[in-house]
């Protein structure tokens, strides 16, 4: 996550358009009231909901060893990856933070996949995630981990919403997925693609593609894979806010863990992703080993499904580490700057105006080296895909943003697999 630095918004454009100018300013126009005590409220059907599913998932992990067949076993695997990447490179990278972009058989695609992990539409799952970088560990944060961690693991689903969430969440831009056709198209048939994808057609592939009976298919194939995929979710929100080292930012909770990165296909760079939400990497280091959803993106990007990859410069990374970091990195300096840290001024990604200005600053002298032509060529593109027209002003202003983008992206793309594999 950025840090609370006072500068006055960029107005930044971002990514191919331009989003509307509807965030707020979090900290004008709010009567200050007391604010009335929160009193938890336990919903209880989720409690036994949840207890059932875990059950069930023990059970299923039981079967597994004992009378499932070898090929169920594969496919409960294949699936966990299969719906963790609907939420890594999907929920979260793609619609979240608008790390990249995605062409519409890409975005389908991971809409299915979202759809098949079940951690309710993407629509709710981009708006709670930006509340969460905007008010990281604070009341306001869904799963904040100050709380402990049961909450910030799996106690926050069974419990009201604090109502500072809700408060702020209202204040979060969400004009991006409102346009968003697929966003809305998922939103809209959710209760009747979920139970399709995250249960019925899970359980019926094992029993009439390889005769697995209905017990096991439904305990492995299905309630083990599930749960395992929420299990291994929720641990970005607890552990990786608990144990690790932060390089970049040592005023943060958020931390860099490697057993989560593996587990979580990537997504346990923590520090780093709350420092550079809109990285399409997650980290600055790392394989494909340790961040399968990385490789994921860039196979797409080589068959052409997935363009304007954001990442980070080197210069930027080593300033911020060198800033705020807590020395651990490479290029830690003799210096390290005390800045107090506040979650009100979080980023949740690439388009939030409150990107900090020395990071802007320097985005902005990467963008003046960087190739023209090709920039262009990306905007008008991404513009026509989106079904909007651009005004010439607005071109303008986007080539100057995208320059960096396109710059990077090459350079990425050229040493992926240097760097990677």
């Amino acid at each position: 996550m950025a840090p609370n630095i006072t500068s006055t918004p960029t107005g930044v454009p971002y990514g191919n358009s331009i989003l509307e100018s509807k965030q707020m300013d979090l900290n004008e126009g709010e009567e200050k009231k007391p604010a009335p005590e929160y009193k938890r409220q336990i919903v209880w059907r989720n409690v036994l909901l949840f207890a059932y599913l875990h059950f069930a998932a023990l059970y299923g992990a039981y079967l597994m060893f004992s009378s499932a067949k070898i090929l169920t076993s594969i496919f409960a695997i294949l699936m966990y990856q299969v719906s963790g990447l609907g939420i890594t490179a999907g929920a979260h990278r793609l619609w979240s933070h608008r790390s990249y972009q995605a062409r519409w058989p890409l975005r389908v695609l991971l809409m299915v996949f979202n759809t098949l992990a079940f951690q309710n539409h993407i629509f709710e799952w981009a708006r709670d995630h930006r509340v969460h970088h905007k008010f990281t560990d604070t009341n306001a944060d869904p799963h904040n981990a100050t709380r402990g961690f049961f909450f910030s693991h799996v106690g926050w689903l069974m419990v009201r919403k604090h109502p500072d969430v809700m408060l702020k969440g209202k204040q979060i831009d969400l004009s991006d997925l409102e346009r968003d056709s697929v966003v809305q198209f998922q939103k809209k048939y959710y209760l009747i693609l979920m139970p399709v994808l995250c249960f019925l057609i899970p359980t019926c592939i094992p029993v009439y593609c390889w005769g697995e009976t209905w017990k096991n298919a439904w305990f492995v194939a299905t309630m083990f894979r599930y749960t395992l995929t929420l299990n291994i979710s929720w641990l970005v929100n607890s552990a990786a806010h608990m144990w690790g080292n932060k390089p970049y930012d040592k005023f943060i909770n958020p931390a860099e863990n490697l057993s989560v990165a593996v587990l979580a296909l990537g997504e346990g760079w923590h520090n780093y992703h709350h420092v550079f939400p809109w990285d399409y990497k997650t980290a600055e280091l790392g394989t494909y080993s340790t961040n399968f959803t990385t490789a994921f993106i860039d196979f797409m990007a080589r068959i052409g499904w997935a363009y304007d990859l954001k990442t980070v410069p080197l210069e930027m990374v080593k300033r911020r580490a060198q800033r705020t970091g807590d020395g651990t990195h490479s290029s830690a300096a003799e210096q390290n700057h005390g800045h107090g840290h506040s979650h009100e001024g979080g980023v949740w990604g690439w388009g939030d105006r409150d990107i900090p200005a020395e990071d802007t600053e320097l985005i902005t002298g990467v963008q003046e080296s960087a190739e023209p032509s090709l920039t262009a060529k990306t905007t008008v593109t991404s513009a026509l895909l989106d079904g909007e027209a651009v005004p010439e002003e607005e071109e303008k202003d986007d080539d100057k943003v995208d320059e960096a983008a396109a710059a990077t992206v090459a350079e990425t793309t050229d040493g992926v697999k240097e760097k990677c594999c």
